[in-house]
């Protein structure tokens, strides 16, 4: 298959935690902040982020829950970052005008006939990928390398579509900041989630990782990084 080099860069707890809690009213990136012991090494992670690749993949819903409906200035600067944004219904018309007009080019891929961007296709930065029932991802990653020509992604969506995309044998690298924090809670987003494995045929979906680096950051936060092997074998 051919496709864009993938690679999903977080930050995540010790235990595995993207998200403070189970609500979109919860969020990481505000709430870390307030906490002593944690906030002084953050911004180390925006620091890594700002050196990814020019393509970033996220979800409708993340970009809704960090302002993009309301606050037009949330990606100032960001005029040669195209970003990839996976969405049915979190996106309004004001978030995709906040996003078009701060980023280099957008691309919306949904399965949602009515989704707002089909009444903003005069917007020259915006191409709509469209799916008739649900988005098929492999076709996806395949259609932005040999059709759009990308060739370098970086993935920053939640812990479902993440889950998607290993299982499909989409990402490549893991690039990791771990913060010095424990979250808990079942319900709360963790890297990878989805449907849980329960029996055998499926532990093919596990992915065994290759250690590339691992660095100490300040503040006792870490900086890891790991090849993917897609290919399980299992015994």
């Amino acid at each position: 298959m051919s496709k864009p080099m993938t690679t999903l860069f977080m930050l995540m707890s010790v235990d595995g935690k993207i998200s403070t809690g189970s609500t979109d009213h919860r969020d990481a990136d505000k709430d870390l902040y307030k906490i002593q012991g944690i906030k002084e090494g953050l911004p180390q992670y925006y620091d890594l982020e700002q050196k990814t690749d020019l393509h970033s993949l996220n979800s409708g819903r993340v970009m809704a829950k960090i302002g993009i409906n309301s606050n037009n200035k949330l990606f100032n600067g960001f005029d040669a970052v195209n970003f990839i944004i996976i969405d049915n219904n979190h996106l309004e018309s004001s978030g995709i005008k906040n996003l078009t007009n701060n980023l280099k080019k957008l691309y919306l891929v949904t399965s949602n006939k009515h989704h707002p961007a089909f009444q903003l296709t005069n917007i020259e930065n915006l191409e709509i990928i469209s799916y008739e029932s649900e988005v098929d991802f492999v076709d996806l990653f395949e259609k932005l390398r040999n059709v759009y020509e990308i060739d370098n992604i970086t993935v920053q969506s939640g812990g479902t579509l993440n889950s998607i995309f290993l299982r499909n044998k989409l990402i490549d690298k893991i690039s990791i900041v771990v913060a010095p924090a424990l979250i808990g809670g079942k319900d709360t987003p963790s890297l990878i989630d989805g449907k849980s494995l329960s029996v055998d045929d499926e532990l093919k979906n596990i992915k065994a990782l290759q250690l590339v680096d691992v660095k100490m950051l300040n503040d006792s936060y870490l900086h890891l990084k790991y090849d993917v092997i897609n290919d399980t074998v299992l015994d």
